[in-house]
């Protein structure tokens, strides 16, 4: 096996090379675990670096998705039974920790070190898996922590990821957006008659910030009205861990809680998958399809502003755009993607 040691930059890299070291240290989801279990195999793409994903008896391995005897990918082979991943071109094998296990031209000679496969690490957190792409002395970032996902009575739901063509950055900043509401979220549960954003706090933490949003908007669906009673005040709690992941949980009536865990995974800077698990402590027993439906309408709903957005990138100097006192939470993320060590304009 290859362990990743120090990366090279992936052919093509749509990053500055600065940026993406420091964003190579993080640890970020690639795939659902219920994806990979119906297949064995699958391709993926994390910050420009094409990987395959696999099974290998109980262990799953994340490589780069190229086979190192003549360059085809790995994700176009097939997995037998779960034993690894076999290459189309050439029929090699490859198995636990990436290694080669047999060459079918040459089965009985010895499997030179060249043959096994470059691979990063893989755990399963939320129902998905994750990798980071430069772990090598394993000191970096950990996974972030997901409100009430272990906890009794909640229901874990994993949502189906969604592709975003745009900016990792620019999809974070929606998701805390909390003046779009009324405009944006009209068909699943914005009120257009409640628009004004009342003031709310702020407060850094270690590798982020929390936002305390508190108004009378609801989060039931449009056309329901749930049991809040009038004026009820909701309370929002964002908490961002830098520099792709919030969590919102949403205080509801009598106790009821709901965790959304927004995972922005960079495939490319210009192409953005989500990774939406969620828990809630209320209608745990309500089917799972009409939490992916109504998630993937609100989802939408944002991926449609956010493909259109101009730069792009997320301008990272305060002076490139205008800013209302709605954008605390905007403004606390850009200033963390700085102290990070990330360039100005971000994409190159």
């Amino acid at each position: 096996m290859k362990t990743a040691g120090t990366p090279s930059l992936p052919r093509g890299c749509t990053f500055l090379e600065e940026d993406w070291r420091i964003l190579a240290r993080h640890w970020y989801p690639v795939a659902l675990v219920r994806d990979l279990d119906e297949t064995g195999l699958l391709g993926a793409k994390l910050l420009d670096a094409p990987l395959v994903i696999y099974r290998a008896g109980d262990e799953i391995v994340v490589a780069d998705d190229l086979c190192p005897h003549r360059g085809v990918p790995l994700s176009m082979g097939r997995n037998a039974e779960g034993t690894g991943v076999t290459c189309p071109y050439h029929g090699l094998r490859f198995a636990a920790a990436g290694r080669c296990v047999h060459v079918p031209a040459h089965p009985s000679n010895g499997i030179p070190n060249k043959l096994h496969l470059k691979t990063y690490p893989a755990t399963i957190r939320y129902g998905l898996i994750w990798t980071c792409l430069d772990n090598q002395d394993g000191d970096g970032p950990a996974i972030p922590p997901m409100p009430h996902w272990d906890e009794d009575g909640f229901q874990q739901i994993t949502c189906p990821s969604i592709d975003i063509f745009g900016f990792a950055g620019r999809q974070m900043e929606g998701f805390l957006d909390v003046a779009h509401f009324g405009f944006v979220h009209l068909d699943t549960f914005g009120d257009p008659d409640n628009l004004e954003v009342p003031p709310y706090d702020v407060e850094a933490h270690a590798n982020g910030f929390d936002a305390y949003y508190r108004s009378t908007v609801s989060n039931f669906p449009r056309g329901i009205d749930g049991n809040a009673p009038p004026g009820f005040v909701w309370l929002r709690h964002f908490t961002v861990q830098l520099p792709f992941v919030a969590t919102l949980v949403v205080h509801f009536p009598e106790g009821g809680r709901l965790a959304i865990f927004n995972a922005a995974s960079p495939v490319s800077a210009k192409v953005t998958r989500l990774f939406v698990p969620i828990a809630r402590n209320f209608m745990t027993d309500g089917p799972v399809q009409d939490v992916y439906d109504f998630n993937r309408r609100v989802f939408e709903e944002d991926k449609a502003i956010i493909e259109m957005q101009k730069p792009e990138n997320l301008p990272l100097d305060p002076r490139m755009e205008a800013h209302i006192p709605a954008d605390r939470s905007s403004i606390a993320y850009r200033r963390g993607l700085r102290d990070l060590g990330l360039s100005q304009f971000f994409i190159a």
